[in-house]
């Protein structure tokens, strides 16, 4: 009975969370008018609370999306402007892949240029827009800013998140912010040698904005290269800077968002605890004896790599998709066959409650975070990449439920395990860093994965036993993760 009440008393807290995190998230979008469109094929996002204004190009970072630049939108909205938020090629819901020579500015940088110059150009023709624009980039976009801003007349505010530019120069573009993380070492120094040419610090201006030219830099407080997109200090700067440099007066009042986020995702994720008590009730499974847990958490990870950075498949429209796709399959069947070696036999028992498992993480969790945090429902072109990308993902997370017994091996095992298997990926990265280089772009989405997805399945393996459950729920939502994730490209001739 008490184990019940404690269990009841978990979710009444996990619920109360996600509701104050619904409620934190909903509030700043009060009096705004939100609206979703497509230019071409592009999909926007329209956010404004006022009939007339200028306008602001939002444009999120690489394996970003609209959702990820919300507080941006919802800040420059609620500040007058007019703010239209763009899923780039390959990102999102946009259905066009990326194209072009990642490594050339007259490849896939021109292209992601025309993209941005026909939603600018779709926006200023919106009813009450005025000819005005403020171009806002995050990381990979900053550099897209700089060169629209430079190339576009109408752009009268360049606003750079976690900025690397060569566009940058000592005159152009005329007004422009730096927003770095107080984290983000190198990209600081790079803005410092920035403002250092014009004899600046950072957080120093030069010039006035507006008045022909104007600089200036700034690292914002308890920041890093994501958790700068809902820092209220480096939001509270950029209106302002764009304010400035249109003569608009008025103090911003930005979209706070981040302990909404945090809240409503780990509401989210302690829910997942006493819906698990629901479940059948099984015995723990028996830990893999010491000697073998070593070989089999290590020897895996390195063999996997091995072996897999010598297949090349190329049929997958997503970087480095085709990879890991093998790399996860490889690994998992290493760690399982291993362990049939050793004396282990599968329990095929539990199937259905890891497809429950998965529905609930994306049936929940999944359509909270597409709604408020990042794109996490896919297009049709992404289904065949999630199709492709499952089977691998079962496995592996299957040989990781066998190594950790079900999740609920001690904290130690845990960590030695995964942090193996994050080991294994950036050994193929070593191994191939040409061609698996985007790996290393999968090191946070998995690393949040163990954290949220990982304490749901702990839940389910330590209520039922099963082994297989947390495989198949885990590996589903891996797959399912990794394909709406990451960027679609393909190499188009004379692209």
């Amino acid at each position: 009975m008490e184990h019940r009440w404690k269990s009841w008393a978990f979710g009444v807290f996990a619920v109360l969370a996600l509701v104050v995190g619904v409620v934190l998230l909903e509030r700043p979008r009060a009096g705004l008018e939100i609206t979703h469109d497509r230019v071409g094929t592009t999909p926007v996002t329209v956010t404004r609370s006022a009939e007339a204004g200028p306008v602001a190009v939002i444009v999120h970072g690489f394996a970003g999306s609209r959702q990820m630049m919300a507080a941006w939108s919802e800040s420059f909205a609620r500040a007058g402007y007019i703010a239209v938020a763009l899923d780039l090629e390959g990102h999102g819901r946009n259905p066009v892949p990326m194209s072009g020579d990642v490594t050339s500015i007259d490849g896939t940088t021109r292209i992601l240029l025309e993209e941005i110059a026909r939603v600018t150009d779709w926006a200023v023709a919106r009813p009450g827009a005025e000819p005005q624009v403020v171009m806002v980039g995050h990381s990979m976009s900053s550099d897209l800013v700089v060169r629209a801003g430079i190339a576009d007349a109408r752009v009268v505010s360049v606003i750079g998140i976690s900025v690397f530019s060569q566009a940058v120069t000592e005159d152009a573009p005329e007004n422009l912010l730096i927003l770095n993380g107080a984290w983000e070492g190198a990209l600081r120094a790079e803005a410092r040698r920035v403002m250092g040419d014009l004899d600046a610090v950072e957080g120093e201006t030069v010039g006035q904005p507006g008045n022909g030219f104007a600089r200036r830099a700034v690292a914002v407080p308890f920041a890093e290269h994501v958790a700068i997109l809902w820092a209220p200090e480096g939001l509270r700067e950029a209106v302002d800077w764009a304010n400035a440099s249109l003569g608009r007066s008025g103090e911003a009042e930005v979209a706070r968002l981040g302990l909404g986020i945090i809240l409503m995702l780990a509401g989210a994720v302690m829910l997942a605890r006493p819906l698990a008590g629901l479940l059948p009730e099984g015995a723990a499974p028996e830990a893999v004896p010491r000697r073998v847990f070593w070989v089999l958490a290590l020897v895996p990870a390195v063999i996997a790599p091995l072996v897999a950075v010598q297949i090349e498949v190329g049929v997958l429209p997503v970087l480095v998709a085709d990879y890991l796709a093998v790399h996860l399959g490889l690994y998992g069947l290493f760690v399982l066959g291993g362990a049939w070696i050793a004396g282990w036999r599968p329990e095929l028992r539990g199937w259905l409650w890891g497809v429950l498992l998965a529905g609930f993480g994306i049936g929940v969790f999944g359509l909270l975070m597409d709604r408020y945090v990042a794109s996490f429902v896919p297009h049709a072109g992404r289904v065949p990449i999630i199709l492709a990308i499952v089977p691998g993902a079962v496995l592996a997370m299957w040989g990781d439920a066998v190594l950790t017994r079900g999740t609920a091996a001690v904290l130690w095992q845990r960590i030695v395990v995964r942090g193996a298997f994050l080991g294994s990926l950036a050994m193929a990265v070593a191994l191939d860093f040409e061609r698996l280089f985007f790996l290393v772009l999968i090191f946070p989405v998995i690393v949040l994965f163990y954290a949220t997805f990982g304490m749901m399945g702990r839940w389910v393996g330590r209520r039922t036993g099963s082994v297989l459950a947390v495989g198949i729920g885990l590996g589903l939502l891996l797959g399912w993760a990794l394909g709406v994730s990451f960027p679609m490209y393909v190499e188009r001739l004379g692209a």
